[in-house]
């Protein structure tokens, strides 16, 4: 209904769709025994959804996303993120180079911009260099969100758009965190199946 909502640019409904995407999909990861850092990360990426909504508050809004990549970073660390991309070191550098092509081409159009774009990106492809750890899901769900805050780093930048470029931002952004948390739940239901009793 949001994606729909978005294509047709029927002002405010697209918004008060868009502030109940995050809300749900944190009750459902909450109820499904969700770790707090994930349950948290939707909730941060609520208040971000909201924030952007409003005029003149897109930075408030990037802070609040950055402290969901936070929560999102730390969830994967604890789950050994870090010593598996030890083991396999073209992953990070990879993502540092996307990131590196990235900025430099946004650079020049962001203005004043520039600093909390690039400070808000890095934590960006941070979460989704930790994400491609865990597995299948997390790894694209992670993908998907770096590619979804992309383009409006696009929009940002003021080069040319996609056509339904609000579409395919939220698209992204809805199946992104919707594969963060099943991949999240996924894992911690195998971690419980295979404790010892």
């Amino acid at each position: 209904m949001h994606l729909v909502l978005v294509a047709v640019e029927l002002e405010p409904y697209d918004s008060v769709t868009k502030a109940l995407l995050m809300p749900l999909l944190a009750a459902w990861a909450a109820s499904a025994g969700g770790p707090a850092l994930l349950v948290a990360a939707l909730l941060f990426s609520w208040g971000g959804d909201v924030l952007l909504s409003i005029d003149g508050w897109f930075v408030p809004g990037m802070i609040l996303f950055g402290a969901a990549h936070v929560c999102y970073i730390w969830c994967f660390v604890r789950r050994g993120a870090l010593r598996r991309l030890r083991q396999r070191p073209v992953v990070p550098l990879l993502y540092g180079l996307g990131w590196v092509a990235g900025i430099a081409v946004l650079w020049s159009g962001l203005g004043a911009m520039r600093l909390p774009v690039t400070a808000y990106s890095l934590l960006l492809f941070a979460s989704a260099t930790a994400a491609s750890t865990r597995n299948r899901r997390t790894a694209l769900g992670g993908l998907l969100f770096l590619l979804s805050d992309t383009l409006i780093g696009v929009r940002l930048g003021g080069l040319p758009l996609l056509p339904l470029h609000g579409v395919v931002i939220m698209g992204t952004y809805v199946t992104a965190q919707y594969l963060l948390a099943s991949g999240l739940l996924r894992d911690t239901e195998h971690a419980l199946v295979a404790a010892p009793r």
